[in-house]
């Protein structure tokens, strides 16, 4: 028992490794916003372009990352995702050129969630036990966020380290991209340490056999879209990660706000961007711990309020205020937005799906539940063009709140759901052993 339990926390301890580390180069602009635009020479508008061509390649590849993850095996698809993710952020090291730098995000939508993210999902659903699952995503968010900050820390060393004193554009430059080079080597390097240990997932190994047997005609069939699309737990957990993940965007400008809105300089920001990346491992974990403790959707209720709140207070709180003021709210609404990471896949398990259309199902979910990865840059851009430059963050922050809030309305709903409808099993079961 304890051999087959340490196979299954080392197999989880690499999937952590590879979420940890695909995604931190791709949103490199959470702690060097301004420092990406004038290297690359790219206004903000562009930026917020770069990441909506970046979600409508997370758009095209989530519902079929869910058919990849039922049909192939998981450890060549993390091994590809994170060895294309490393050799592309190299190409991205270059400085290229504002088309280039477009193909290359494109490149990492494709890479970090057509053939990574329901693979990765999947494996944490299926290696963790039914009481474990709170836990289980919990400390899959918290770990990736550990992995992250460890990262940032280390990036942030090697930017202070390589700038210095200076605040020449050339030097800048250099430091990024040696910042770039660290990033894309880990990725690189965890895409080896998958393909060295993770063994192949036998039921993944068997579908491919039985593709290259019956060719391309044994795609998901009608009969399972038919039974993902008449479940609403689905597409209510579909409308939770979308609201929630409104929420979560939020973390992305809260360094550009620090140094737009309250004239904080670059260093400083950093430091408080790293702290705040510091609160995922211990947001993810503490909701994972408490979500088994005291109900998944509760928890995730109260820090979706909380996190509301934080977000109204940052918004309509008057500038003039002391700097550690709006740091610490920023460092305190990371913790409760990292919580909220961690706990909405956690809802998965009360969904009622059959694990041979799982990863079907989290395409699906996905593909509704990170609709924002397009839509916010977009709002993003209409708030900014709108309000300002200074006002464009505060309409922001209180666009994401209103998420937050309508959020806690479907969570609610999907409680009450999976209560009735565990009540009406369990009252069918007591007909049929009356019956028997």
């Amino acid at each position: 028992m304890e051999v087959k339990n340490y196979k299954r926390y080392f197999q989880f301890l690499l999937i952590v490794l590879a979420a940890g580390s695909i995604f931190p180069l791709i949103y490199l602009k959470t702690n060097y916003q301004e420092t990406i635009l004038q290297v690359y020479g790219i206004t903000l508008g562009q930026l917020n372009g770069i990441f909506s061509a970046l979600g409508v390649a997370y758009l095209v590849g989530y519902g079929p990352s869910g058919w990849l993850a039922d049909k192939f095996s998981a450890k060549k698809l993390l091994f590809t995702s994170l060895l294309v993710c490393g050799l592309t952020g190299v190409w991205f090291a270059q400085v290229p050129s504002y088309s280039m730098v477009l193909v290359i995000f494109t490149i990492w939508g494709i890479f970090s969630v057509f053939t990574f993210w329901a693979a990765h999902l999947k494996l944490v659903k299926l290696i963790a036990k039914k009481e474990e699952e709170g836990r289980f995503f919990g400390a899959l968010d918290g770990g990736r966020g550990l992995v992250e900050a460890i990262l940032a820390s280390i990036a942030l060393f090697i930017f202070t380290s390589v700038l210095g004193d200076s605040t020449e554009f050339v030097h800048k430059k250099e430091a990024l991209q040696f910042v770039v080079y660290m990033y894309s080597a880990m990725l690189i390097l965890v895409s080896v340490l998958i393909l060295i240990f993770v063994k192949e997932d036998r039921s993944s190994s068997k579908n491919e056999e039985s593709l290259s047997k019956v060719g391309i005609k044994n795609k998901a069939n009608v009969k399972d879209f038919k039974q993902i699309f008449s479940n609403k737990f689905i597409w209510l957990l579909g409308g939770i990660i979308f609201m929630s993940y409104i929420v979560t965007w939020a973390v992305y400008y809260q360094g550009g706000f620090l140094q737009t809105n309250i004239k904080i300089d670059a260093a400083t920001v950093g430091k408080v961007t790293v702290l705040m990346l510091w609160m995922r491992p211990i947001g993810g974990f503490l909701g994972g711990f408490l979500g088994d403790k005291f109900g998944k959707s509760s928890i995730l209720v109260i820090a979706l309020g909380l996190s509301a709140t934080f977000l109204l207070v940052i918004s309509f709180s008057p500038i003039t205020l002391p700097h550690l003021y709006f740091n610490a709210l920023v460092v305190l609404n990371g913790l409760l937005i990292y919580t909220i990471r961690g706990l909405y896949w956690s809802l998965l398990g009360d969904c009622r799906i059959d694990e041979k259309i799982l990863g079907l199902a989290i395409g699906v979910v996905s593909f509704i539940g990170y609709l924002p990865d397009i839509l916010m840059p977009i709002a993003n851009i209409v708030l900014f063009k709108t309000y300002g430059a200074n006002g464009g963050y505060n309409a922001y922050f209180t666009f994401c709140a209103c998420a937050g809030i309508i959020g806690i309305l479907i969570t609610l709903i999907f409680r009450m759901s999976v209560k009735k409808n565990s009540i009406n099993l369990i009252e069918t079961a007591e007909i049929i052993r009356k019956n028997a």
